[in-house]
């Protein structure tokens, strides 16, 4: 488990998932750090990927850089298949997140939900 002031990230053994659940914005070293465990439970169980974006935050353009250049291609090498957002009902971040998506579809496959209990185990 990984815990910091603006990301807490878990491994989710019922849903096959790691879970980060963003708490505050946080740029550079601070986004990216939990991102680097997330990939390291993905590596270790074959995983999926599932964000909390409800209390997230658009990414500075260089961390967006990041997730599309480096995370997204290495998480799916990883044996990452999806990539879950959580979002709230206004889906505040909608731009945001259907940027990351457009960046990376040809790489991972990205899902819309409410709920981690809309995650289906693979």
């Amino acid at each position: 488990m990984y815990l910091s002031e603006c990301c807490d990230v878990r491994y989710e053994e019922e849903k096959n998932v790691v879970f980060v659940k963003w708490k505050k914005f946080c740029c550079m070293e601070d986004y990216r750090k939990p991102l680097e465990y997330a990939l390291e439970i993905i590596e270790k169980y074959e995983c999926d990927y599932v964000a909390d974006t409800r209390d997230g935050f658009e990414n500075i353009p260089e961390d967006t850089a990041w997730v599309a250049d480096y995370f997204m291609p290495k998480a799916a090498s990883l044996g990452c298949e999806c990539i879950y957002f959580i979002i709230d009902e206004d889906n505040s971040l909608k731009e945001e997140l259907e940027g990351q998506a457009a960046d990376s579809e040809d790489v991972i496959a990205f899902k819309y939900i409410y709920d981690l209990a809309e995650v289906e185990k693979r």
